[in-house]
């Protein structure tokens, strides 16, 4: 399964992480050494159910690297636009292909067991869209402070997943929809007011349940769809605020001196 990554991102003056960025591709901001991207390219370039990884934002002159075959896209400005695009270059480069791996490029902490965990995760089915939510509980056990938005409904509150999976024909239903919805992806309300106003009702009295939340979407769309509820943290911890920037450069500080320990014990 190919792999496309979302980095075309640039910070505006108003942005919290504009500072960090001066101007340049959120996706090339340090983290422990390396642009968080690269952390993001190395779990793909190590997991086993990765073929190919496509770029959509960056250059080649970016210098980032990947294990896997790498190829790159021009930013389209919007992330429908850019999702679109990488599938297009998907298919392009395997007219078979059937899904692929949807990423961002501000979630550092992805590991390459978890890629493959998702992978083999979802394709247990065959629905068209798997979109990933992680339980408050597992985010704030891993993550005390990171204050992520949580979506919270009747049995679960969650937040998003950075990385999902999705059929190519994907690209071609509903998208005027789909560009609402990621429009505003950052806001749980405005998403159910999109979807339809039983569903905004259901969400304000917190009789709305994931499974019903996941139906009332599919229909909607015209898809099948399937949440994937995460026991890890790692794939809901994108990076959007300088605190979240904080935790994660602390949070790699740490392992590696502990990976650093483990190696000298060895010698």
């Amino acid at each position: 399964m190919d792999a496309i990554v979302i980095a075309g991102g640039i910070p505006l003056p108003q942005d919290p992480l504009y500072l960090y960025t001066n101007g340049n591709f959120k996706a090339l901001v340090d983290v422990a050494g390396k642009p968080m991207i690269q952390w993001v390219l190395d779990a793909l370039g190590d997991a086993k159910h990765v073929d190919k990884v496509i770029i959509i934002g960056l250059s080649p002159k970016s210098g980032v690297i990947c294990k896997k075959p790498l190829f790159y896209v021009a930013n389209q400005g919007r992330m429908l636009a850019n999702i679109i695009a990488g599938v297009e270059k998907t298919l392009e480069l395997n007219t078979k292909a059937e899904y692929l791996l949807i990423v961002s490029s501000d979630i550092p902490c992805l590991k390459p067991e978890l890629v493959d965990w998702l992978v083999e995760t979802c394709m247990q089915t065959k629905d068209d869209l798997y979109y990933g939510v992680v339980p408050r509980e597992v985010m704030e056990t891993r993550w005390p402070g990171s204050r992520r938005t949580y979506v919270k409904l009747k049995d679960i509150q969650v937040c998003g997943a950075d990385i999902g999976i999705a059929h190519v024909a994907m690209a071609t239903k509903n998208l005027d929809i789909w560009e609402e919805l990621l429009g505003d992806r950052k806001s749980p309300l405005k998403q159910a007011a999109i979807i339809g106003f039983g569903t905004l009702v259901l969400l304000l009295l917190g009789r709305l349940s994931l499974t019903y939340a996941v139906e009332r979407v599919t229909k909607r769309i015209g898809i099948r769809g399937r949440a994937i509820v995460w026991p890890h943290a790692e794939p809901g911890m994108d990076i959007d605020k300088p605190h979240q920037l904080k935790l994660v450069r602390e949070d790699m500080a740490k392992q590696q001196e502990k990976t650093d320990r483990e190696k000298a014990k060895t010698k």
